[in-house]
């Protein structure tokens, strides 16, 4: 698949920031009309430990079965220095690169990161989604912004994730007595229907099976890096 939407990614600190800001204003969360689900995307990226390299790794799920039906990796490097706010300009071109290897087109996509539950209410999750177009939900193992009331201990309770006054996702118990999530709205996908989509993908575990795929993904694909010559001893 193809990106709808392209920028440069050779930007300073403060272009990038700008952009952000612009960007953000393009974001919708009103669901699609009709929403019709049948391939869900899992993202995730992981870093190579003796040099810069990075792995994006994608797996397409059945959507109803949750079996892996096609993955896809693209190998690259940081776009950008780590700069706390600015990460989806270090991994997204390996994504995005990783996503254009795909045959089929995923009709939602969940990343193991944030939505609008971002400073500048533009995290990876939503970027990705204006880029491409497509459904997208941010799903973070920890907070980044925003104050919570810790939700009931039993599967499915929620509580709203508030940041500066507004509602920028859920705080989700996918499992009884197990840690919650952090969920986020991307772009085109409202709060509660990125919250009920969680619930569908966790119906095992605490994160829901397209991260658990891609995260399973990327480790293979991570293992198998060539050592580049000048980092041989």
């Amino acid at each position: 698949m193809q990106p709808v939407f392209r920028h440069s990614w050779t930007l300073s600190e403060e272009e990038a920031v700008r952009l952000q800001t612009e960007l953000a204003s393009r974001i919708s969360l009103l669901d699609p009309q009709p929403f019709d689900v049948r391939h869900v995307a899992g993202v995730d990226v992981a870093y190579a430990k003796e040099d810069d390299r990075l792995v994006a790794a994608v797996a397409l799920l059945d959507a109803a079965t949750l079996e892996v039906v096609e993955t896809a990796c693209a190998v690259g490097t940081p776009s950008l220095p780590y700069i706390p706010g600015l990460f989806s300009f270090r991994e997204l071109p390996p994504v995005l690169e990783a996503f254009e290897r795909l045959q089929a087109s995923p009709d939602l996509i969940v990343c193991d990161g944030q939505g609008i539950a971002h400073p500048r209410r533009f995290g990876l999750a939503s970027h990705l989604g204006l880029l491409l177009g497509v459904p997208t939900i941010g799903c973070g193992k920890t907070r980044l912004v925003g104050e919570y009331d810790e939700p009931d201990s039993v599967r499915g309770s929620s509580s709203p994730l508030i940041h500066e006054g507004d509602r920028v996702g859920g705080v989700l118990r996918t499992q009884t007595g197990v840690k919650p999530i952090f969920v986020s709205p991307g772009h085109l996908i409202s709060p509660e229907t990125a919250c009920a989509w969680m619930l569908k993908l966790t119906p095992r575990y605490r994160l829901p099976e397209t991260t658990r795929q891609a995260d399973q993904l990327v480790r293979r694909e991570l293992n198998r890096l060539p050592i580049r010559k000048e980092n041989r001893s």
